[in-house]
C-alpha cells in the first residue's frame, strides 16, 4: 500500500542524548524519513502493521550503548516489506527488529545490508527477530546476498531465513574494506531453512570471506544456529578468512559440507551434523593452515569426495591464498562420525594439488561407517598425519590404515540423543557427553513457523473431472497444491497450453486419452510440480512449431526447482515436426527429479527427456535426478535422455542418471546417441535391452564421477562411447555383464 521510496539519508553525527528517549510511530515512508530526521540516541521508529511494499529502508545515527536507536515492528512479524524491498544500516549502536521481507526481492545486491554506502559501515549494531522468505531474484543466476555484514562488532542473531532459491550467498560476512576486518561479529541463533539446490556454484548458505581477501583474518563467531537442508551446493559454509569460529552449531539434512576453504587459525568444535541418509550430507572439509577441528559429532551422512563426513584436501605447493594452500599443523581430535560413508585424506590430489597434508595429528576419533564400500580412503600421501588414540567400530579401511586400532563395542544414546560406546575404556575417545544438539524452538523467531517436510504429491483434495478438455483446464486452474485431478475414461481434447505453478497429479484410467492442438499440452512454471498416471498423451493434432513438447518450461527463468513424475503413462505420435520431445528444459531451470515409471513412448522425432539448455559450460545443468525404469521406448529420432553439464566447477552434485530394466528399440536414428549424457556424476544404467539403436554416449568433465553400465544387451547396436575430457586414463566407467549380439534374419 506504501509507494516505492528510496532515503538516502546523510549520516547523523555528534548527537546529543534527550532527557526523554523518543517513541515515533510512523505509517508511511513520508512519516517514516521525518521521523529519521529526528531521531537521537535511544529513540525508536515503530513501523505500523502491514504491507510496506517497495520501501528502501535506510537507517543510521549514532546510538550508544546505553541509548540504542531502533527500528521495530508495531508487531513482531506483522510489517511485511514486499515489492522491491531493502534495509540498509549504517552509524553504530543501531538494533532493527521484527521485520518479515516476503513477496518480491530487493532492488539491489543485498537484502539487509551493514551499511549505508561505503563510507557509513554500522558498527556495535544488531539485526534480531526478522524473518526472509524466499525473497529471491526472479531469475535464478542473477546474485545477490540476502544479508551482507560490514564493519565492526555487529550481530545477527534469531533470525529466519529460508527459501533463496537464486545465485549468491544467504549470509555474507564481507572483508573488502579494512573497517570491515578482524571484526568481531557474532552469527547467532538463527534458523537457516531448506536452501534447495542451486544447480551450479554460489548456492553457499553462509559465508566469511572471499578469495580475494584470504590473508586477512575476520575474527567471526558462528554459534549455535541450526543450518536445516541448506543443500544449495557442496559448500554449507564457506569460511573464506582466518581467525574465526564455528561453534555448537546443529547441521540438518544438509547437503554439502562446512568449508575451510581458505584463511588460517580456525575453529570449528562441538557442532552437530546429522544426515538421516540423505545423498551427499557431508560434515567438514579441512583445507590451509593451523585448523582444528575438535569435539564435533556426525552421523548418518552419505557424501564422499569434498561433502565427505571428514575430507582432508591435498594443495597446491606453494599455493596463493587464493587457491588451495596445503593442509598444515591441522588438529582433528575427539570428533565421533558414525554411520556415514567416508572420511577422505588426501582428496583432490591431480597433478595441480600434489602437496599432502604435513604436521597434522589425527587423534582420539570415534568411526564408524557403513559397510558398503572404502569407509576411510586415502587417496594421497598421508606420512604427514600422526594417528593415535582413534578407535573405528564399523567400516572398511584403505591398506594405508590398516594400523588404526578397531574396537569392539556396543553404542547406545546418550540423554542428548547422540550415540556414545558402551565400553568405559572409550570414554575419552570421540565427541564429549555434554555436548549439546540445538532445537528448532531455541533458533530464529517463535512467531513464524518452520518448514516441515513437504510431500509433493497427493497431499490435497481429490477432484474428479468429467471428460471435457475445457473442464480439465478449469479444473487445472482452480486446484490447489497437492490436489489430484481424477479424469473419466474417454477423449479430452485440449486446446490451450495449460500451465503449471503448483504441485499437481493428473490420474486416469487405462483408456483416458489426451491429446492437444497447440504445441505444448503442460508449461512448467514457478512452484509447478507435474505427477501423471495412468494417461495415453497423443501429438498427432499438435501444432506443427518450434519447440514442441508435452511438457516444457516457460520461456522465463524459473524461481525454485520444478519436479516432473510420468506413471503407466502412453505417449505416442509426436511428429509433425523434425524435433518435438516429450519433456523439455530450458536455460535458468532445474528439476530436481524426473521420474519416468512403466511408460511407454513412441513415435517420437524429438528426445524423451531433453534437459541440455545449459551449455555454456559454466557448471549449471537442467535436472539433478533423472530415474527411467521398466519403460519402452520405440522409434524415438532424439536421443531418450540428453543430459549436459558442462565445465570444470566442482561445486554440485550432479546430473544423476539412473536407467533400469527397459527396452529402447530404433531409437537416436536422428542423433548420435540413444542416451547422450555430458557431465553427469552418478550415472547407472544396468538391465536394459537396446535394439537397433544408437550407441550410448557418456562423456566425463570434471570431479570423480561414478558410472557403471551392467547388464544390458545390445542387440544391433554398438557398444558404449566413453570419452574423458580432464582425464588422462582409460574411462572411468564399469563394464560388465552386457551382451552385444546381432539380430538373425527372419
Amino acid at each position: 500500500m506504501f509507494g516505492r521510496m528510496g532515503l538516502c539519508v546523510a549520516a547523523l553525527s555528534l548527537w546529543v542524548a534527550p532527557a526523554r528517549a523518543e517513541d515515533r510511530f510512523v505509517s508511511n515512508p513520508d512519516e517514516y524519513a521525518a521521523a529519521l530526521g529526528q531521531v537521537s540516541a535511544g529513540d525508536t521508529i515503530t513501523l505500523a502493521n502491514g504491507e510496506w511494499r517497495d520501501f528502501e529502508i535506510v537507517i543510521t545515527g549514532q546510538g550508544s550503548a546505553d541509548a540504542p536507536i531502533t527500528l521495530a515492528a508495531e508487531t513482531p512479524g506483522e510489517v511485511v516489506l514486499t515489492g522491491q524491498s531493502n534495509l540498509r544500516i549504517g552509524g553504530q549502536h543501531i538494533i532493527v527488529s521484527g521485520l518479515v521481507f516476503r513477496d518480491g526481492f530487493s532492488p539491489t545486491g543485498e537484502v539487509i545490508s551493514f551499511r549505508r554506502d561505503s563510507e557509513d559501515l554500522a558498527r556495535n549494531s544488531r539485526v534480531t527477530q526478522t524473518v526472509i522468505d524466499h525473497f529471491s531474484k526472479p531469475d535464478r543466476n542473477e546474485t545477490d546476498y540476502w544479508v551482507g555484514i560490514y564493519g565492526q562488532d555487529n550481530r545477527f542473531d534469531h533470525n529466519h531465513l529460508v527459501g533463496k532459491t537464486n545465485r549468491g550467498v544467504t549470509l555474507a560476512v564481507r572483508l573488502n574494506t579494512e573497517g570491515s576486518r578482524e571484526n568481531n561479529h557474532s552469527i547467532d541463533h538463527n534458523y537457516f531453512g531448506p536452501r534447495p539446490n542451486l544447480g551450479s556454484n554460489g548456492g553457499e548458505t553462509l559465508r566469511i570471506g572471499t578469495s580475494h581477501f584470504a590473508e586477512f583474518d575476520s575474527n567471526t563467531l558462528v554459534e549455535n544456529n541450526v543450518f536445516d537442508r541448506c543443500s544449495g551446493e557442496v559448500e554449507i559454509i564457506s569460511v573464506k578468512a582466518g581467525g574465526n569460529t564455528v561453534r555448537g552449531n546443529l547441521f540438518l539434512r544438509s547437503r554439502g559440507a562446512l568449508t575451510l576453504r581458505h584463511g588460517d587459525g580456525n575453529l570449528v568444535e562441538r557442532n552437530v551434523f546429522i544426515g538421516d541418509g540423505e545423498d551427499h550430507t557431508g560434515g567438514i572439509r579441512v583445507i590451509n593452515r593451523r585448523q582444528t577441528v575438535q569435539d564435533n559429532y556426525m552421523e548418518g551422512l552419505r557424501g564422499n569426495g569434498f561433502a565427505s563426513a571428514l575430507t582432508v584436501m591435498n594443495g597446491v605447493p606453494n599455493s596463493p591464498a587464493n587457491r588451495y594452500v596445503e593442509v598444515q599443523y591441522a588438529q582433528i581430535l575427539r570428533n565421533t562420525i558414525i554411520d556415514s560413508d567416508r572420511i577422505t585424506f588426501g582428496a583432490g590430489a591431480d597433478e595441480e594439488r600434489s602437496a599432502a597434508p604435513s604436521d597434522s595429528y589425527f587423534y582420539s576419533n570415534l568411526l564408524g561407517g557403513r559397510e558398503e564400500g572404502t569407509f576411510l580412503e586415502v587417496d594421497a600421501d598421508i606420512s604427514g598425519i600422526a594417528f593415535a588414540g582413534n578407535a573405528v567400530v564399523s567400516g572398511q579401511l584403505h591398506s594405508a590404515l590398516d594400523a588404526v586400532r578397531r574396537v569392539d563395542t556396543a553404542m547406545e544414546r546418550g540423554g542428548n540423543g547422540l550415540l556414545y560406546p558402551v565400553d568405559p575404556s572409550l570414554a575419552a575417545v570421540g565427541a564429549p557427553r555434554d555436548l549439546r544438539v540445538m532445537s528448532l524452538d531455541e533458533v530464529g523467531v517463535d512467531w513464524y513457523p518452520k518448514p516441515g517436510a513437504q510431500e509433493p504429491f497427493g497431499t490435497g483434495r481429490a477432484i474428479e473431472v468429467e471428460m471435457s478438455g475445457t473442464a480439465l483446464i478449469d479444473a487445472i486452474a482452480d486446484a490447489h497444491d497437492g490436489d489430484t485431478l481424477q479424469l473419466s475414461p474417454g477423449h479430452y481434447v485440449v486446446d490451450r497450453i495449460i500451465p503449471i505453478s503448483r504441485s499437481l497429479t493428473i490420474t486416469g484410467e487405462s483408456d483416458t486419452i489426451l491429446t492437444f492442438v497447440r504445441p505444448t499440452l503442460f508449461e512448467m512454471r514457478e512452484g509447478g510440480r507435474l505427477r501423471l498416471e495412468d494417461l495415453t498423451i497423443d501429438g498427432a493434432e499438435a501444432d506443427d512449431a518450434s519447440g514442441n513438447a508435452v511438457i516444457r518450461t516457460a520461456s522465463i527463468p524459473i524461481r525454485g526447482n520444478l519436479q516432473i513424475e510420468l506413471e503407466r503413462v502412453v505417449v505416442r505420435n509426436l511428429d509433425v515436426n523434425r524435433d518435438f520431445d516429450v519433456i523439455y528444459f530450458g536455460k535458468s531451470t532445474l528439476a530436481d527429479r524426473v521420474d519416468i515409471r512403466d511408460s511407454i513412448f513412441e513415435n517420437i522425432s524429438g528426445a524423451v527427456v531433453s534437459a541440455a539448455s545449459e551449455y555454456d559450460d559454466q557448471g549449471q545443468y537442467n535436472i539433478e535426478y533423472l530415474d527411467i525404469q521398466d519403460s519402452i521406448v520405440r522409434n524415438v529420432t532424439g536421443s531418450a535422455a540428453e543430459v549436459y553439464r558442462g565445465g570444470r566447477d566442482e561445486s554440485t552434485f550432479g546430473p544423476h542418471v539412473n536407467i533400469a530394466g527397459s527396452i529402447f528399440e530404433n531409437v537416436g536414428s536422428g542423433s548420435r546417441s540413444s542416451i547422450d549424457l555430458h557431465g553427469a556424476q552418478r550415472t547407472m544404467i544396468g538391465q536394459n535391452a537396446f535394439v537397433s539403436s544408437a550407441p550410448i554416449g557418456i562423456t566425463h568433465t570434471v570431479g570423480t564421477p561414478v558410472t557403471a553400465i551392467t547388464r544390458n544387451t545390445f542387440a544391433a547396436t554398438p557398444g558404449p562411447e566413453l570419452t574423458e575430457l580432464n582425464y588422462a586414463g582409460e574411462p572411468r566407467v564399469e563394464m560388465s555383464e552386457n551382451l552385444t549380439t546381432e539380430i538373425s534374419a527372419q
